[in-house]
């Protein structure tokens, strides 16, 4: 969740498919990032991801523009593609919309200065919260003290600069949150509780960790899933936490374990036995096939189980992929949606919502079986209601959980940027000075980085103009798309036009860019040293290296 890369532990590694990354409205879609290895997401790696698109596929992270046109207002980011995947961001969408409650929250690790790259978070933060979600900041002391071994004197230092940089974008430290993880209990409480729901076997599993591991590093995992959900502690809301792709790990802990503190579970069902996702989609597939042609023949009788296995043993249904493509359903998966079909024999099929009982205390049980009005049935560890939807089942659950004792908590929603191309190719990393430019730059010295920086342009200026540039593929183009354009969108696009097109050249290029990323740098400075009085105001302490 901490906006930062080192090389690390593996985490989740997996190989996909050659692929180009998703097409964005800039022409951002970046091929295979230079230096990159094959798709891997580790939080605490230094590889940029290889191919995009492949995390569709491979985690589930879902396109960000097919939820782009239910976004009121969207920021360049989105527009560009430079935000290019989530996780149930629509929910968060939906409740900015509404004017619903909402939240933001994103990290950072002290780790080194805060760069360019840094500042898609902080505006990603700050465009939340101005449009309504409460907006959190948060310094990751406790993890770069543990996984990076920093002193907390170094740490001190770097903690002030990354919010003076956050405070200097917009942030609104009066509306919002500023804490560190070291000084907030209230997190570090909830890290407590949640650790109560996870296992070394599972931190190993996605984080590599391995008997060498140190247990602090460990506990820093469990309080970056506190400090994802601690938003909600008050009152449950749908909550965005922007990252890099590379972060996804903690999301899906954090997921998990919001799944894992809900007294009750709820998902759709068809028949009073148990089914797994695979089998339950079967289930519908079936239902609705044979729902249609009940309907068809003026047939006014129920769907029973038994006529539902003998559909699934005739068909072989075709199952959806993250992808949109379709595959034939599993062997042993359908077998296993026929015994259980079989098994119920002249059951009817019904669709309804399930309540799992999960954590729940007798009495929250009770109350829950109380609360739910219409057609329902009780058995021993779930109830299923005839009437009510998925989203009225699911408030009514959180509502109940609460009135008991429990948390709540909505499953954090995320949204994913591609990282920013090193100046010299590669990822940009606060490590590697000349990979970056950091917001504390003398803006002199901004100038000569880029105008140092690699670029995508041809050898000479006569294959530039016959062939064009490499747009997609130079660092230079991304400070404009990401950074230097800010909201005007035609400007980028005539950039990446006239660049692909032969009309711009390098060098002239790169001057523009220099001399905007020094305009950049000096009113971001001047507005970092009007920050510092509110900075000085706020309760966080700055003094633990002594």
């Amino acid at each position: 969740m901490t906006d930062d890369s080192h090389d690390g532990p593996a985490a989740d590694r997996s190989t996909a498919d050659d692929g180009s990354s998703p097409g964005a409205d800039v022409a951002l879609d970046g091929g295979t990032a230079a230096g990159a290895d094959e798709t891997t997401l580790d939080p605490w790696g230094s590889s940029a991801i290889a191919d995009y698109r492949a995390l569709f596929a491979e985690f589930g992270i879902e396109e960000f523009e097919d939820v782009l046109p239910d976004v009121p207002e969207p920021h360049y980011l989105m527009r560009r593609g430079v935000i290019f995947g989530h996780r149930e961001y629509d929910r968060v969408a939906r409740a900015l919309e509404r004017d619903e409650p909402a939240a933001a929250l994103s990290g950072f690790m002290p780790t080194g200065d805060p760069h360019v790259g840094h500042k898609l978070v902080f505006d990603e933060l700050v465009w939340h919260q101005q449009r309504g979600a409460d907006a959190y900041g948060l310094i990751a002391d406790l993890e770069a003290h543990s996984a990076r071994g920093l002193d907390w004197g170094a740490i001190d230092e770097h903690a002030r600069d990354y919010l003076l940089s956050l405070l200097a974008c917009g942030f609104d430290a009066e509306a919002g949150e500023l804490y560190r993880q070291s000084d907030n209990r209230a997190v570090r409480d909830l890290a407590f509780e949640l650790g109560i729901g996870a296992n070394v076997s599972e931190l190993a599993s996605i984080y590599g960790f391995d008997g060498e591991t140190n247990v602090s590093y460990m506990q820093s995992v469990v309080t970056q899933m506190a400090d994802i959900l601690y938003p909600q502690l008050d009152e449950p809301k749908p909550t965005v936490i922007p990252v890099g792709p590379d972060q996804d790990p903690h999301v899906r802990l954090a997921r998990d374990l919001a799944a894992r503190t809900q007294f009750f579970g709820v998902t759709e069902a068809y028949a009073s036995f148990e089914t797994g996702p695979a089998e339950r989609a079967l289930v519908a597939e079936a239902y609705e096939a044979l729902s249609a042609e009940h309907e068809k023949d003026g047939d006014t009788t129920p769907v029973r189980c038994v006529e539902a296995a003998g559909w699934l043993a005739e068909h072989t249904p075709q199952q959806p992929t993250l992808t949109g493509e379709t595959f034939e359903a599993d062997t042993p998966v359908r077998e296993g949606a026929v015994r259980k079909l079989r098994a119920a024999g002249k059951e009817p099929l019904r669709p309804r919502v399930r309540f799992l009982d999960r954590n729940a205390t007798d009495e929250a049980f009770a109350a829950l079986i109380e609360a739910i009005e219409g057609e329902k049935r009780v058995y021993e560890g779930h109830v299923d209601s005839f009437e009510l939807s998925r989203e009225a089942a699911e408030a009514l659950a959180r509502e109940v959980g609460i009135e008991h004792g429990g948390y709540g908590f909505v499953a954090p929603s995320s949204i994913y940027h591609r990282f920013m191309t090193g100046l010299t190719g590669g990822k940009m990393s606060s490590s590697v000075p000349a990979s970056h430019i950091s917001l504390l730059d003398d803006p002199e010295e901004g100038y000569e980085k880029v105008e140092a920086a690699t670029t995508g342009g041809r050898e000479t200026a006569e294959l530039q103009r016959e062939l064009g540039g490499e747009a997609d593929e130079c660092p230079v183009y991304e400070l404009y798309a990401y950074l230097l354009a800010a909201e005007d969108d035609e400007f980028a696009t005539r950039v990446y036009e006239e660049c692909v097109g032969g009309e711009r050249l390098c060098g002239d290029c790169k001057a523009q860019a220099a001399g905007l990323m020094t305009e950049f740098l000096e009113d971001h400075q001047e507005k970092r040293a009007e920050a510092e009085a509110v900075l000085e105001d706020l309760d966080v302490g700055f003094d633990t290296g002594g």
